[in-house]
């Protein structure tokens, strides 16, 4: 039986960006021929196969799990960005194909790490280190992190940037979008270009190592008197653009705590919520990645580890201004002040509200009734989330009521659904209504 392509280790990192291209060249020709074979079978047979039913066949849907996860990258981590936003609204064949791209862990083989570490630190950079791990602690999209201990015994991570990722990320998304179009996922009458050029924005962002370094120390000192997170600490001296080192901290996954006793996952979370109130309302400033992987938990000091910060984005005034007032409304109940602020926000626009007001009813009442609850909220409860679900695909499945939100609206929502998730998935209890009447 032959290996799982998605447990292969070290693949090297197409960085060129005519490789880059001719990878989704060869992707493009693989699905045209098999389009073109499964449609004469299926015409054979006397059926009339749609473009889409072609094309999102499981071999078509594993070629192109198996291209961007090798490609990684811009390619890689729209498919991640995708799969956690939108899973429920994907045919299943293209959710399995970015579910798959977010459990992929395949690195650089030693030679090209050696030659991105050669170009930023030096032939000799090993004699830096006392001790320099090659197999990487993780490996996502952009980079991927090493443990290595320095000759002044600092115990260090150590990311490092695929070859030709920031040079690649326009190009890439432009293609991802032309696949997602090809597969009629996207309503025709839907403009994606202000979407696409903040995804561009956003992953030049995060391709610079400098400016996550920026953030990891603005984040350090913000939460400097909290003893109950753990930054690491910037380390400069081999720090750069596309490599960021910090200290090392031990930690388990997040997500593995869903078997601790409920005291401890209802701490986590409150400590959780509790952050991203204070980024939206008092830091003004939030890393809006929900990936799980950028928590992590230290059993020894019960510390909430935070890691990767190149997603972070400064909130102009408005913003919080706006969910102040949402939540206000909510609180005291006031569906029509709902309804007003979530059209001014930029959740929807006024054409959906009119044509769907059963739906958006019963919406903001359901969304009302999670948040006063008294007492703390059981996360793992399936009806508030399924009632609200539901409404939504029904909204959703006119796709004329589709809709792309203002960008910062757009990455303060993914980062409290993500934050929702994870309490979900720890099916942790914590008093949200006390949480939130202290910010209003």
């Amino acid at each position: 039986m032959p290996p799982d392509p998605f447990t292969s280790k070290g693949l090297r990192v197409p960085s060129g960006r005519l490789s880059r291209i001719a990878r989704f060249g060869n992707m493009a020709s693989g699905i045209a021929g098999s389009m073109l074979l499964d449609g004469a079978k299926q015409l054979a047979a006397g059926h009339r196969p749609t473009v889409g039913d072609l094309l999102m066949t499981p071999a078509n849907a594993l070629r192109v799990t198996l291209q961007l996860g090798q490609m990684r990258g811009a390619a890689m981590k729209l498919g991640q960005l995708i799969s956690m936003d939108t899973g429920d609204f994907l045919p299943p064949e293209l959710t399995d194909i970015f579910a798959r791209l977010r459990a992929d862990a395949q690195h650089m083989p030693p030679a090209q790490l050696n030659m991105v570490l050669t170009r930023h630190w030096g032939k000799n950079w090993r004699d830096k280190f006392m001790r320099f791990d090659d197999e990487p602690v993780a490996a996502a999209s952009i980079g991927q992190v090493h443990r290595a201990l320095t000759r002044d015994n600092k115990d260090l991570a150590i990311k490092v940037q695929y070859p030709g990722v920031r040079r690649s990320i326009d190009s890439d998304v432009d293609n991802v979008a032309a696949l997602l179009r090809l597969s009629n996922v996207l309503p025709k009458t839907l403009d994606i270009t202000s979407l696409l050029a903040e995804a561009k924005r956003q992953l030049h962002e995060e391709a610079d190592y400098a400016r996550e370094g920026h953030y990891l120390r603005q984040f350090g000192l913000l939460l400097a008197d909290d003893a109950e997170f753990a930054v690491p600490a910037f380390y400069a001296p081999l720090s750069g653009k596309n490599v960021l080192a910090m200290s090392f901290i031990e930690g388990v996954a997040i997500e593995s705590m869903a078997s601790a006793p409920q005291s401890e996952r209802d701490r986590i979370m409150t400590l959780l919520i509790e952050l991203v109130l204070r980024e939206l309302f008092e830091f003004r400033l939030m890393q809006t990645d929900p990936n799980f992987a950028n928590y992590r938990y230290d059993p020894v000091t019960r510390q909430v580890v935070l890691l990767d910060f190149g997603a972070t984005r400064a909130l102009p005034e408005n913003i919080p201004t706006q969910y102040r007032r949402l939540i206000n409304m909510g609180l005291a109940g006031d569906k029509k002040g709902v309804l007003a602020t979530v059209l001014d926000i930029g959740f929807m626009n006024a054409q959906t509200a009119t044509q769907n007001p059963g739906e958006i009813d019963r919406l903001i009442e359901t969304a009302i009734n999670m948040i006063q609850l008294p007492g703390p909220f059981d996360f793992s409860r399936t009806d508030f989330v399924n009632h609200m679900r539901d409404e939504g695909m029904t909204i959703a499945a006119d796709r004329s009521n589709w809709h792309i939100p203002p960008s910062d609206t757009l990455f303060v929502q993914r980062k409290l659904g993500g934050v929702f998730l994870l309490a979900s998935r720890l099916k942790a209890r914590v008093d949200v209504n006390t949480m939130l009447t202290r910010y209003i």
